[in-house]
C-alpha cells in the first residue's frame, strides 16, 4: 500500500519514512501542503495519508478541507499529525475531516498501530466498492449475455432521445430477433440456445461502433441504439450487422451452428416518445418476419 507523508519537519519526515518502509509500505513524501494536494489530485493517489498540521503553502487542515470538498471516490484515509494536544484542537481536526490524529512527538508503536487501523479501513472501503460495482452491474446487465438489460437499455434510449432534442443529431433504433430461435432450444437443448445468444452478443460487440449500444429486451430479442448514422441510410449499417451474424458460425455445446436475425429499424424524429419509437421498430420487425426473415426493414419503408 502507498502512503503519502506531508511534513515540513525534515527529521520527523525521515523517521516516518523509515518506520513505514520497514513495515512494507511504499512511501510518497513531500514537505508542504500544496504538493500534497497536487499528489492527491493526480492519477492513482495514495489511499492513506499522514498530514502534519503546520506546513507552508497549505496547512494540514486546508488540505483536508479540499479533499473532503471534492466528490472523487474513493476518499483517502487521513491521519493528522500535530504537536497540538488540546482537546479543542483534536476536535477541530476531526471535525474538519481527519479520520484519526497522532500527537508529536509520536511513539513508533502507536504510529504503526494507527496506520494499521487506516490500512484496514482502506481495505474495507475497497471491498465495499468492489461489491457495489458488482451489484450495480448485476442490476443493469443481462446475466447471460452481459448486455444491458431491458430497463437499462431503455434508460439509455431516453438519454439519447434527450440528446437528440438538444443537438439535433441523427438516431436510429433497431429491434432484432433471432429467427426460429425456439428450434435451437427444441432440437439441441437450452444450453445450445444460450450459446447462440452469447455468440450473437460477441458479434454485436466486435462489430459495434464507438457509440452503438445493445441491450437484451426479451428472450431472443435485442434493442440496438445507433446514434449518428449520417453517411449512409441506417438500414445499410444494420444490413451489414445482419449479414455478419448470418455468416458467422457460433461455437456451441452441439458444435458450430449458424443463425439469422431479422431487424426492424426506425429513425427517431424530434418529438417522438419512447413508446412511439419502440412501436415503430416493432412494426418494422414484424414486417421483416413476414417477408421471410433474415432481413432488415426500415419503418419508413414498411408503411
Amino acid at each position: 500500500m502507498r502512503i503519502l507523508i506531508a511534513d515540513d519537519d525534515h527529521t520527523s519526515r525521515r523517521v516516518l519514512e523509515a518506520i513505514l518502509q520497514k513495515n512494507g509500505y511504499e512511501v510518497v513524501s513531500t514537505s508542504n501542503g500544496l504538493e500534497a494536494w497536487e499528489i492527491l489530485q493526480g492519477q492513482n493517489p495514495p489511499r492513506l495519508v499522514i498530514l502534519d498540521w503546520m506546513m507552508p503553502h497549505l496547512n494540514g487542515l486546508e488540505v483536508i478541507r479540499r479533499v473532503r470538498a471534492t466528490a472523487s471516490e474513493p476518499t483517502p484515509y487521513i491521519l493528522l499529525l500535530t504537536a497540538r494536544d488540546r482537546k479543542s484542537d483534536i476536535i477541530l481536526g476531526l471535525e474538519t475531516g481527519a479520520d484519526d490524529y497522532l500527537a508529536k512527538p509520536f511513539d513508533p508503536g502507536e504510529l504503526r498501530a494507527r496506520v494499521e487501523v487506516g490500512r484496514r479501513m482502506v481495505k474495507i472501503q475497497e471491498t465495499l466498492r468492489i461489491h457495489q460495482e458488482i451489484l450495480q452491474h448485476q442490476a443493469t446487465h443481462d446475466p447471460l449475455t452481459g448486455l444491458l438489460n431491458r430497463r437499462s437499455v431503455l434508460d439509455h434510449l431516453h438519454r439519447e432521445v434527450s440528446r437528440l432534442e438538444r443537438e439535433r443529431g441523427v438516431l436510429a433504433v433497431g429491434m432484432g430477433d433471432i429467427d426460429f430461435f425456439k428450434r435451437f432450444n427444441d432440437v439441441y437443448g437450452h444450453q445450445t440456445g444460450d450459446d447462440i445468444l452469447c455468440g450473437l452478443t460477441q458479434v454485436f460487440q466486435r462489430h459495434s461502433r464507438q457509440h452503438d449500444v445493445f441491450g437484451r429486451i426479451g428472450g431472443e430479442e435485442f434493442l440496438i441504439i445507433a446514434p449518428g448514422v449520417k453517411k449512409d441510410p441506417p438500414v445499410v449499417w444494420f444490413e451489414h450487422l445482419r449479414n455478419t451474424v448470418h455468416q458467422t458460425p457460433f461455437p456451441t455445446k452441439s458444435g458450430a451452428l449458424t443463425c439469422s436475425i431479422s431487424i426492424g429499424v426506425t429513425c427517431v424524429r424530434q418529438g417522438q416518445t419512447i413508446d412511439d419509437i419502440l412501436e415503430m421498430a416493432d412494426h418494422a420487425l414484424y414486417q421483416a418476419k413476414n417477408r421471410g426473415r433474415n432481413c432488415v426493414i426500415c419503418h419508413e419503408m414498411s408503411v
